[in-house]
């Protein structure tokens, strides 16, 4: 086989306690390596529409975590991270989260670069994600 293999992470141990309804910033607390949790967290400050900034550092800190996962499951900065893979849906998310974060502040080279990065990642991400 050619070319970069796919990246697939491990399962995130908050996924479960997000899936029962568990409270996000609880999740975090218990689980501060949790892309998931930081991208929830950022998705949800997002949403509230006037908590940009803080959308920001939730989504940065998720990024922040989930690179330190993918090189620990031997990524080496480029490749296919699949939308398939549902553990690779916490950083994909973070990484939207981020770009979107951006826009919301009005840092175009930040946007520009996360939203290329994600569509390098994973195109089904980046569509199921409207990035």
């Amino acid at each position: 086989m050619l070319g970069i293999p796919e990246t697939r992470l491990p399962l995130d141990p908050a996924a479960g306690r997000l899936d029962d309804g568990v409270d996000p910033p609880a999740v975090a607390r218990a689980y501060p390596a949790s892309a998931l949790a930081w991208a929830v967290l950022a998705e949800d400050a997002l949403a509230d529409g006037d908590r940009d900034v803080e959308a920001y550092a939730y989504a940065r800190t998720g990024y922040h975590r989930s690179l330190d996962a993918l090189r620990r499951s031997g990524w080496r900065g480029q490749g296919p991270v699949p939308w398939s893979h549902e553990p690779n849906r916490g950083f994909l998310r973070a990484l939207a989260a981020l770009a979107l974060a951006a826009r919301a502040i009005g840092e175009s080279d930040e946007e520009t670069r996360c939203t290329e990065f994600l569509r390098a990642s994973s195109t089904d991400a980046a569509r199921e994600l409207g990035l």
